[in-house]
């Protein structure tokens, strides 16, 4: 196969007329050409840290829509089915994804369970990690999220961390706001990268201590804005990330966006593309093509290098999309899930307290952290209820994987007037999460999961809408557009129930997630993020 265009050779700074030729899935020659020639050639675009499963779609379909925006591989942390499934939620992802051409790397997932503060459908201790590890599928120890247990010498921690060292692997790190001398002592332990930065000062401390800072754009974490000034002096030590995309976002664009936003800020063309193509093949040391002779023919055409439209995307020299089709084929697989909770009733959600005060997570637009205030509460029948004139809602997360009481707390900025919203995507544990204008309505919607075994859905008092995620109740097993479609319709049920979240759904996913600070809330109780312990929901 012989290709013509105009060559975006990245690392020597230069673009030139060009005809690339392709044989047995490699680049075999690149010679210059006198004539005009229409469109560019560049590398693939890379992801260098998501999760696939937060698109609610298993990795061969996930692959047929990034491929429409140039992307050909993901560093990619299965940490989510993992903590539903174990080992054998890995080795799902493993084998789907080879039987597409798309490049997948994954990574063993560090933390499963998460923390010991909440219930998880697997274990993954340091034996296992070490099994993972030795699999050359494997590419990586995953974000090491368990940052106390780092600073606080958990030996169990340092055995995961060892046994990647011992296997000459790269350790993701996963620090949010971890400064001075603590993140040097995470540092010396063998962490090397931080895609968790939410401020300019926070990535450049971690960039002059050694790190490698990721710019993160997902459907809910957005630090493009606050973290692109670093790139033009950092360029070398940086790559763009989505970490969680959701699928009607990926309908939508991938890491071509974050290369024109870029671009549109004036930045150089090519240490922009050294961030999005060239750094995570060298900091992970992918067997991905960077347009060079020898290297596999994974390549792109786009149009132009202001908005970077995909034209043709190429992966070991297979055209895998073209003419604004993704040629890559369905392919049938086997649902797995792990979903053992029995139906609830009304009476399982009320909160009975005299207290005049509460503890209320505030849910951030954009962002993973969330604040905490403290404010009136509102009680029926000696009941604590949502107080929706306040936007102070009650919210649930229940354990999925066996029986037992929900947990209760109050949360701020979900806005919904009516009606309840639920997900069994509920980070890191995927336990059930909902939020609601009212008790019956977070029954009906923890239900309405409960009986699909997972999925997403919004519930009023009429009316129930549901999009099933039978896949470890995590991942749809329908195509991509489909899925996309759907999500984006629950999306906007959501907000004619009164959310005024731009990601409702994705927003409500981390409101269990521990690790990230300040207040969440666990399928065992209200979590302070800071302090690393449980809090009390009721204030004196």
């Amino acid at each position: 196969m012989k290709l013509q265009g105009q060559i975006v050779d990245i690392e020597n700074r230069r673009i030139f007329k060009g005809e690339i030729t392709v044989q047995n899935k490699k680049i075999v020659s690149i010679v210059e050409l006198e004539h005009d020639v229409d469109h560019y050639i560049l590398p693939g675009f890379i992801d260098a840290h998501i999760h696939i499963e937060s698109s609610m779609l298993v990795p061969s379909e996930f692959a047929r829509l990034a491929v429409k925006h140039g992307t050909v591989a993901t560093v990619s942390d299965p940490h989510e089915i993992a903590n539903v499934l174990g080992v054998e939620g890995v080795e799902f992802m493993i084998e789907n994804g080879k039987k597409v051409p798309f490049k997948f790397n994954f990574g063993a997932p560090s933390c499963v369970p998460a923390t010991s503060f909440e219930s998880a459908g697997a274990i993954i201790d340091s034996e296992g990690i070490k099994k993972l590890l030795e699999n050359p599928d494997i590419k990586y120890l995953a974000e090491m999220m368990n940052y106390p247990g780092v600073l606080f010498d958990d030996p169990e921690v340092l055995k995961k961390i060892e046994w990647a060292k011992h296997f000459n692997k790269p350790v993701d790190g996963h620090a949010p706001g971890v400064l001075g001398d603590d993140i040097t002592k995470y540092i010396n332990a063998g962490i090397t990268t931080d895609h968790e930065c939410f401020s300019y000062e926070e990535g450049l401390e971690k960039l002059q201590k050694g790190m490698k800072i990721l710019i993160r754009e997902g459907s809910a974490a957005k630090n493009f804005e606050a973290l692109i000034d670093l790139l033009p002096e950092h360029y070398e030590n940086m790559m763009f990330c989505s970490d969680d995309k959701h699928p009607d976002d990926l309908l939508l664009h991938h890491i071509n966006h974050l290369c024109a936003r870029a671009v549109a800020k004036g930045m150089d063309i090519f240490k922009v593309l050294q961030v999005a193509c060239i750094n995570p093949v060298k900091h992970y040391g992918l067997e991905v093509g960077t347009l060079n002779v020898g290297d596999a023919a994974d390549f792109i055409v786009v149009e132009d290098l202001k908005t970077f439209k995909t034209l043709q995307t190429y992966s070991d020299g297979q055209l895998v999309f073209d003419g604004g089709i993704s040629l890559i084929e369905r392919i049938s697989f086997k649902n797995l899930n792990n979903f053992n909770t029995s139906k609830k009733k009304l009476s399982d959600f009320k909160f009975e307290s005299t207290y005049k005060n509460i503890r209320v997570i505030v849910a951030m637009e954009g962002q993973l952290v969330t604040n905490e205030i403290i404010t009136a509460s509102l009680s029926k029948n000696g009941n604590l209820i949502s107080n929706v004139e306040k936007d102070v809602l009650k919210m649930t997360v229940v354990n999925r994987y066996q029986d037992q009481p929900p947990a209760v707390a109050f949360i701020k900025n979900f806005g919904l007037k009516t009606g309840a919203i639920a997900s069994s995507v509920g980070h890191d544990s995927h336990n059930i999460i909902a939020v609601g204008a009212s008790d019956e309505a977070i029954c009906k919607a923890v239900n309405l999961l409960i009986e699909n075994k997972g999925g997403i859905c919004a519930v009023s008092d009429s009316e129930e809408h549901i999009l099933p995620l039978p896949v470890a109740g995590i991942m749809s097993d329908q195509d991509g557009v489909t899925v996309g479609k759907q999500y984006a319709a629950l999306d906007q049920i959501a907000k004619e129930l009164g959310s005024t979240l731009k990601a409702p759904y994705m927003t409500l996913s981390f409101m269990a997630l521990l690790v990230i600070p300040a207040l969440k809330l666990s399928d065992k109780g209200l979590f302070n993020g800071k302090d690393f312990k449980f809090t009390t929901l009721e204030i004196d």
